[in-house]
């Protein structure tokens, strides 16, 4: 009898240096030096789920609190069900300015990138 290991999404947020970079930039032009990425997501969107980025002053009482690059990320327990394993990236690419979510669970994306269904 083998056993075959299914390929599992990592239990966790990422996010990339130059992402964290631009968080804190806009945080400070914002006056909330001190303050932590709410990652999160909202029903709407074309495709059923859109991503929520915010500036908050501490991580709420249920938050999964991740830190990454001097960054503290905090995401409430029914978003990070939809998150886990995502990549917070930012691109200033040809294709435009902005932050963009590498989401190994979501099945689609709308053409704009900022919603998703699992």
């Amino acid at each position: 009898m083998t056993t075959q290991t299914a390929e599992r999404t990592p239990l966790t947020i990422h996010i990339t240096e130059k992402a964290a970079q631009h968080i804190r930039k806009f945080a400070e032009q914002a006056g909330k030096t001190a303050s932590v990425l709410r990652v999160g997501v909202k029903g709407g969107g074309c495709s059923g789920l859109t991503y929520v980025l915010d500036l908050a002053d501490a991580p709420g009482e249920n938050d999964k609190v991740i830190q990454e690059h001097g960054l503290t990320l905090c995401v409430d327990k029914k978003s990070y069900i939809f998150l886990a394993g995502t990549t917070l990236e930012y691109s200033d690419g040809l294709n435009g300015k902005g932050f963009v979510f590498n989401n190994p669970n979501a099945k689609t994306t709308c053409g704009c990138g900022t919603s998703f269904s699992v």
